[in-house]
């Protein structure tokens, strides 16, 4: 009876190697060609990237400059911005809401110890056309 049993078991441990084989034989081909496909898409990467260096080599500093800044010629002088401010009589706080900063930041800029980045100058720029019923609105809305 003991022959038989190990028989069995000997055989059973072989159809399961065999099994494996075969699941794991599958998953290393599909693993392989995941791996060429990563190296194909580097290469191209790398290809796209030395592309564009040389192209932007070709452009002129000057229309790179003229690409990279906005249209309107925008500026921040402290003064202009407390006027502006008084003008249009808010507080902090509510032209911070305005622009989408703290009021913190509109003191800061007031006193001249920061200044505010490109899109918020943006933002400034938008409120400086804006007049007191037009910033009532806003400021109701948000």
């Amino acid at each position: 009876m003991s022959t038989f049993a190990t028989q069995l078991k000997s055989e059973i441990g072989r159809i399961a190697k065999k099994e494996t084989r075969a699941e794991t034989l599958a998953l290393k081909k599909t693993s392989a060609q995941f791996r060429s496909d990563i190296a194909a898409l580097k290469r191209r990467l790398s290809e796209l990237e030395n592309l564009t260096k040389k192209l932007l080599k070709q452009i002129p500093k000057t229309q790179a400059v003229e690409a990279a800044s906005p249209k309107e010629n925008l500026r921040f002088r402290v003064d202009g911005f407390a006027a502006l401010r008084k003008k249009l009589n808010l507080t902090a706080n509510e032209m911070g809401a305005l622009i989408g900063v703290s009021g913190q930041s509109i003191y800061k800029w007031e006193q001249g110890k920061a200044k505010p980045r490109a899109s918020q100058l943006m933002a400034i720029s938008a409120v400086r056309k804006m007049r007191k019923r037009e910033v009532a609105q806003k400021l109701a809305a948000i």
